[in-house]
């Protein structure tokens, strides 16, 4: 792997580690929901320090070279997020249903009760 990739890895996994925990001073981002990324930010870290670790798995799994098997892994952890988003918004999504047939029979109620 190549000095100038693992400064730009350094530089990018520090800089999004920072902007989780400022967002969870803020209070603008929950602690469950920066795990991952803060987690991702220390592998990210840790992948670009210990070259030879890299080296090794990359060559013990058949990778070209270790660059490819650092995106794989930045590409497995994305598709990790997005699943886990998806199974958030599947939720909401039961919950705006639920609230809608609520607010509905509500609706029904009240007519009901002025007539």
């Amino acid at each position: 792997m190549s000095l100038t990739l693992r400064i730009l890895l350094i530089i990018i996994s520090v800089i999004s580690f920072i902007l989780c925990v400022m967002r969870i001073k803020q209070s603008k981002l929950k602690i469950e929901n920066s795990v991952v990324w803060m987690t991702g930010s220390i592998l990210l870290i840790l992948m670009s320090i210990f070259v030879d670790a890299v080296d090794w798995v990359s060559k013990k799994l058949g990778f070209m070279a270790p660059v490819n098997f650092v995106f794989l892994s930045v590409i497995i952890f994305l598709l990790i997020q997005t699943f886990i988003n998806n199974i958030k918004m599947s939720l909401l999504n039961e919950k705006i249903k639920d609230l809608n047939h609520y607010i509905a029979l509500q609706e029904n109620k009240n007519k009901k009760e002025e007539k």
